[in-house]
């Protein structure tokens, strides 16, 4: 029998077509709410039901949470799915929604908004025992001297951030005790502006450092699992670009007690659902940074190595069933790669929305393309430049980008100009061959470094 009747997907794009999928292969109903240049979506015409939330800009369409709510009303759904961005990690619609009487496909709106506010996750996890970067244990405040102080005992370099930013926004690196109080100033304006809080934090800023995340799921009967980690350090501007799992150098005893530490930590905060610890890794030590409440956009490669459907494991936590398996029951079975596609610029990453005249997805054994895109869809100006996503799985890692040499070289998407021509010279990069490179090697390269 199926956890709910009706789901309604609250997003747009891959990540809605995704959540359509599940949803169809657990025989559920499902409503896909759209902009008015997004009804030409795919998942929009393979859905039961569509419903018109408002025009193009996202804060009258997939941000607007009264028309998200009366379509869920006007359609008789039971439950949300918010998939990732958006209002995923929103803890006010996440509370609106379950007030209304239905179900939000996710944690609850306390962990959202435990772990949404950077100051407070840091807290939570270092009382769960969760290793955490250096820093200042709490916002800075308008004392220059404890700051200043607070700088000292760290060490330079150091890391200034929004307590309210994410997505690379809203921090800045300070070298140099000059200046330091001019950067919390500046960062303080610029989280005022862009989050509406100006409270900032400071923590050590680590030179070498990688991009480590672990998966987790917890259910509402105490049990949490980790499924491994990724390795998503291939990054410009915090921007991920490519997504590995495992991690290349990680062994399986770094493995199964970093796991442990934030399945330990799950159980501490009655999380729930599908969740990520973001970790900075270097010299054998992981570094707390964020828990994402939420899918992650790199979710495919965790299910290629374990077998396991991510967004039915969300559906069915949310409907209160216990997870059915256990940490043992979890073997990680070879490597997955996956490329992010956007419709940018491949040297200067501007933007490049149009019309795709051509689409052919590659295809062969461990070939996976998660993309809504087709012959003819005209890619719109108003929201992020991803189109799709491209996932090779193999039995190690070396066959794994073979095969998505391959991959690439078959894909075709002519009328939009795109970075495959990026990922093409990645894949034969002798730095990302290697593995383990950190999360300032792809700026460094691009700049000739």
């Amino acid at each position: 029998m199926a956890p709910f009747k009706k789901v309604l997907i609250a997003n747009r794009g891959e990540i809605a077509l995704r959540i359509l999928r599940a949803c169809q292969a657990m025989n559920i109903r499902t409503v896909a709410v759209h902009s008015t240049v997004d009804r030409n979506l795919k998942h929009v015409g393979m859905a039961d039901e569509s419903v018109c939330i408002g025009p193009a800009a996202p804060g009258a369409s997939y941000l607007n949470v009264p028309a998200i709510v009366a379509a869920m009303e006007g359609t008789d759904a039971e439950a949300v799915h918010p998939g990732y961005g958006f209002l995923a990690e929103n803890a006010d619609f996440a509370e609106r929604i379950e007030e209304s009487g239905f179900t939000f496909i996710g944690p609850r709106a306390e962990t959202i908004r435990l772990m949404g506010d950077k100051v407070s996750a840091i807290n939570a996890m270092r009382q769960a025992g969760v290793p955490c970067v250096p820093g200042s244990n709490g916002p800075l405040d308008g004392d220059e001297r404890r700051s200043e102080r607070l700088a000292a005992e760290i060490g330079y370099p150091v890391l200034i951030k929004a307590a309210a930013g994410g997505g690379g926004r809203g921090m800045r690196v300070v070298h140099e005790p000059e200046s330091l109080i001019r950067s919390i100033d500046l960062t303080r304006q610029e989280a005022k502006t862009g989050f509406g809080d100006d409270t900032v934090y400071m923590e050590k800023y680590l030179t070498n450092p990688r991009h480590i995340e672990i998966q987790v799921l917890s259910d509402a009967h105490g049990n949490a699992v980790h499924l491994g980690e990724r390795d998503c350090s291939m990054q410009r501007r915090h921007q991920k670009v490519i997504e590995e799992a495992p991690a290349p150098g990680i062994t399986p005893e770094e493995r199964a007690r970093i796991g442990k530490i934030c399945t330990d930590a799950c159980q501490r905060i009655g999380y729930l659902g599908a969740g990520t610890f973001e970790f900075l890794y270097e010299k054998g030590e992981f570094y707390f940074i964020e828990m994402n409440t939420r899918i992650q956009v790199e979710h495919p490669v965790t299910e290629c190595i374990t077998g396991l459907d991510l967004i039915r494991a969300q559906i069915l936590a949310a409907a209160g069933q216990p997870i059915p398996f256990t940490q043992d029951d979890v073997i990680i079975n070879g490597h997955a790669i996956e490329c992010r596609i956007n419709a940018e610029d491949p040297e200067r990453f501007i933007p490049q929305p149009g019309t795709v005249t051509g689409f052919h997805a590659p295809g062969g054994p461990g070939v996976r393309v998660d993309s809504h895109i087709y012959d003819g869809y005209s890619i719109p100006p108003n929201y992020d430049s991803m189109i799709g996503k491209l996932i090779t799985h193999a039995e190690s890692r070396e066959a794994a980008i073979a095969r998505m040499r391959v991959a690439l070289d078959e894909m075709v998407l002519r009328g939009v100009v795109n970075n495959i021509p990026l990922h093409q010279r990645l894949l034969r990069d002798s730095g990302f061959l290697e593995g383990g490179t950190n999360i300032h090697y792809l700026e460094k390269l691009l700049k000739g470094g």
